[in-house]
């Protein structure tokens, strides 16, 4: 059944999307739904309209437009987003779509408030946790965007109380009329700096999560830039600016005081006492690493999702029993595997260098075997080696981009072992990969208990596999073979490794 026209267009109006991707394809389906003239362009679909970009502009594919829809990632410098300025033709993201089409609530009216969420790291995390604490507060919640249902879908289901909202930078580069009830950026880190065409674009996008904010906008205090970006926001009068930290919190913060997670950024305008204890870290502690201890990012999202949720208005309650019923995702520092003293970790969803330093933080110095390296996307390495080399043993380096990853380690980290698997060798890469990453690891096993193996590329993985979680499940699988191979026992650590490589020392095969 055809339903009225979406707002801003035309009866009948002519939409070209550019990709058929989950929200492409949800977004041309909605367009359809309410009468719209719908033509695709995607060279990956075998279903769209039009496969090539260029020529489909240069056939006038734009002629007679009202809009031309971006799917996540579409780049903005190629001829369809160009086209389109220079013909004064709108360019939406599906998200922006997405807030035009939102129904009233059943319960009791109105569209459901979004709690919108992005940052270079710990995004599906936090819309986790978000969701499973506004779920503890009692709301029916979904969490949507760039994870689980596409938006444009979500936002006509009038049973849900409230949106859980992960957003990308590239999808708010074409988002312009939102107005969360509170958003957050959780960090700003350089990353998809050749689609933004630099650091200040790239970080301009993420601030527009603020924009029109009607409750609270939370940054994170230990990053000025998110600070900056809530401070240049447009946002509506009144909307709070809540900062969460490690530290213990101030006015108008969510932070931790001896273990405790403490709201100082709302309870004083609630309650005449001026804090209000939402959980501990111990609430946390099934998301701890291979040493048991709950990595500072983990914490630093949690708080994040607490202060979105009591945006919200849920009570501290919820935030602890939320926090305790969260189960976090695949390919996220996740223990794959254990034996002959070393744990192997999957963060496959590391996949940029600010992710990827995080990730080593969480581990004692001189204890990680890190396997690095697929598509750099352009990124240097200088400071994310830099800044971690204390945490490495040893390091295993896969992909086609692995230069940048070599010569970082080689100025920063020399007296570090490194092998790379080249990849044009026979057989599979990460079986390789983990051989070598288990040779390494033998001759360090007592002294930290455990050694870990971390796969925490810093790196995109198209080069070499579909997507970060088949680069994840192939370590993950080949870690469990090597175990069940060797056995409990811990070795003696000697030998050579694959072609002769030392176990021991720089290998110099930098």
């Amino acid at each position: 059944m055809t339903t009225a026209p979406v707002p801003g267009l035309a009866e009948g109006a002519r939409v070209v999307v550019a990709g058929l991707g989950v929200s492409g394809a949800a977004a041309a389906r909605a367009l359809r739904g309410r009468g719209h003239h719908v033509v695709t362009v995607d060279a990956r679909a075998p279903g769209a309209d039009a496969a090539d970009e260029a020529a489909f502009v240069a056939a006038g594919g734009l002629d007679g437009a009202a809009l031309l829809l971006v799917s996540p990632g579409w780049p903005p410098r190629s001829p369809l987003p160009v086209a389109a300025a220079a013909a004064g033709v709108p360019v939406w993201s599906e998200v922006e779509l997405a807030w035009r089409l939102r129904v009233d609530r059943a319960a009791d009216g109105g569209p459901a408030p979004w709690l919108a969420v992005t940052g270079t790291n710990g995004k599906t995390t936090t819309v986790g946790m978000l969701e499973s604490v506004l779920r503890a507060g009692g709301r029916r919640v979904a969490a949507v965007g760039n994870v689980g249902t596409p938006v444009v879908e979500a936002v006509t289901d009038p049973d849900l109380d409230v949106l859980a909202v992960e957003l990308s930078s590239f999808q708010l580069h074409s988002t312009h009329s939102t107005s969360p009830q509170a958003a957050a950026v959780l960090n700003v880190a350089a990353d998809h700096l050749d689609w933004h065409g630099g650091m200040d674009a790239y970080a301009a996008d993420k601030g527009r999560v603020y924009a029109r904010t009607q409750v609270a906008c939370v940054y994170n205090v230990d990053d000025p830039r998110t600070e900056a970006l809530v401070r240049e926001a447009e946002v509506v009068e009144g909307a709070l600016a809540v900062g969460f930290t490690l530290a213990a919190p101030t006015v108008g913060q969510v932070g931790l005081v001896e273990g405790i997670l403490v709201d100082r950024g709302f309870t004083p305008l609630r309650h005449r006492h001026g804090a209000a204890e939402l959980g501990t870290v111990d609430d946390l502690r099934h998301l701890a690493g291979p040493d048991g201890l709950v990595p500072p990012h983990v914490v630093q999202n949690a708080l994040a999702a607490a202060a979105l949720a009591l945006a919200h208005g849920v009570e501290p309650v919820a935030v602890r029993d939320g926090l305790r019923a969260y189960a976090p995702g695949a390919h996220r520092i996740e223990t794959v595997a254990r034996g002959e003293g070393i744990a192997w970790v999957d963060d496959s969803k590391a996949t940029n260098a600010h992710a990827a330093s995080a990730s080593l933080a969480a581990f004692e110095p001189g204890s990680v075997v890190w396997v690095a390296g697929g598509l750099a996307k352009g990124a240097t390495f200088d400071e994310l080696v830099r800044a971690r080399a204390d945490r490495v043993h040893a390091a295993v380096l896969i992909g086609v981009d692995r230069a940048p990853l070599r010569d970082a380690l080689a100025r920063h980290a020399p007296q570090v072992p490194v092998v790379e698997i080249d990849a044009g060798d026979t057989g599979d890469v990460m079986t390789r990969a983990v051989s070598v990453a288990r040779r390494l690891a033998l001759p360090a096993v007592g002294a930290h208990d455990p050694v870990t193996v971390l796969l925490a590329p810093a790196c995109a993985s198209m080069d070499q596999f579909r997507s970060y979680a088949e680069r994840g499940e192939a370590f993950a699988r080949a870690a469990r073979a090597l175990v069940a191979e060797h056995g409990d026992g811990h070795g003696d650590g000697h030998g050579d490794g694959p072609d002769g490589v030392p176990t021991s020392g720089p290998t110099g095969s930098r």
